[in-house]
């Protein structure tokens, strides 16, 4: 009979950013910052599959967890630092920003990593260097 394996708990080297009152100063800034920062909802599977994406693509990204109560909030401001983006659409969780411009959530970030262009972004962006 084979002995089980012990389940391993492993840590992630991710920048969380906790909100506190939500500006728009203060989410305009943490978007500036960072190369690659994945905004969602606190406890979020999506954000969780969106991060270890971009970590096992060798980017360490920055994360904004949104507690429920401040979500509107957090929304509306990502919503301002968004207007004349191409892409048009409402934000929504998790939403990747790549370089202070919103990128988009896990479709289309699943669907530029599987047609190859995503690394070439996350380069330009200075997200990856190799």
């Amino acid at each position: 009979m084979q002995e089980a394996i012990p389940y391993r708990t492993f840590h992630h080297s991710f920048t969380t950013h906790t909100p506190s009152p939500v500006s728009p100063a203060s989410v305009a800034k943490i978007v500036a910052e960072n190369n690659v920062i994945v905004v969602g909802r606190r406890g979020c599977c999506m954000s969780h599959v969106v991060k270890r994406l971009l970590l096992g693509l060798g980017v360490n990204p920055a994360a904004y967890d949104v507690d429920d109560k401040d979500e509107a909030g957090v929304v509306t401001e990502l919503q301002a630092l968004t207007q004349g983006n191409d892409q048009g659409d409402k934000v929504q969780f998790p939403a990747v920003f790549i370089g202070g411009k919103l990128f988009g959530g896990l479709d289309r970030l699943m669907a530029t990593h599987i047609s190859g262009d995503l690394i070439p972004i996350l380069k330009q962006a200075g997200a990856l260097w190799l």
